[in-house]
């Protein structure tokens, strides 16, 4: 009989996953990808390729796109995480999400999560982007149904409505 393996002590770990502190156990050789999905049950970050070439798994680390199939867990200790799950507001839904359901910008909507990451981080940077800035900023996320045309107009419509005050209009 051979002999036994003994498993890795888990690896703990403190985030803030979508503005909440989250303390989590895991084995040590996960990604961050898995530790969402597996540990934390934040399944709108969607399991992808593995490779790092379709962006279906793109969150914010810090407020930057990554692509979290490639990072492992155990270098976010104390970093801030963004999912799709944190977009939504208890007063609704997030002008991007609004504008991909408005222009039917998703189909099978399996990559919208990290379409939806990557555009929030560019309007976070650049409020009024070209549609080459948009295309450029969406380069690494990959759809497979819907035109990208749709996805492109989603994000201008977003940035327009994420310009726009939201105080009081004049005469009210």
């Amino acid at each position: 009989m051979p002999p036994s393996r003994k498993a890795p002590d888990p690896a703990v770990l403190t985030l803030e996953v979508n503005g909440e502190s989250l303390r989590v156990a895991f084995a040590p050789h996960k990604t961050l990808l898995e530790v969402l999905r597996e540990d934390l049950g934040l399944t709108g970050t969607k399991h992808g390729c593995e490779l790092g070439e379709c962006g279906t798994c793109t969150v914010l680390l810090d407020d930057i796109p990554v692509l979290s199939c490639l990072v492992l867990a155990l270098a976010c200790d104390g970093r801030r995480v963004r999912t799709v799950e944190g977009m939504a507001t208890g007063e609704g839904l997030h002008p991007l999400q609004e504008a991909f359901a408005d222009l039917g910008a998703a189909q099978c909507g399996y990559c919208t999560p990290g379409f939806l990451l990557a555009a929030e981080a560019l309007l976070d940077a650049n409020p009024s982007p070209t549609r080459a800035e948009i295309k450029d900023a969406l380069a690494g996320n990959l759809c497979r149904c819907t035109g990208y045309h749709r996805i492109y107009e989603a994000v201008e419509v977003a940035a327009e409505t994420m310009r726009r005050p939201t105080g009081p209009t004049e005469g009210s």
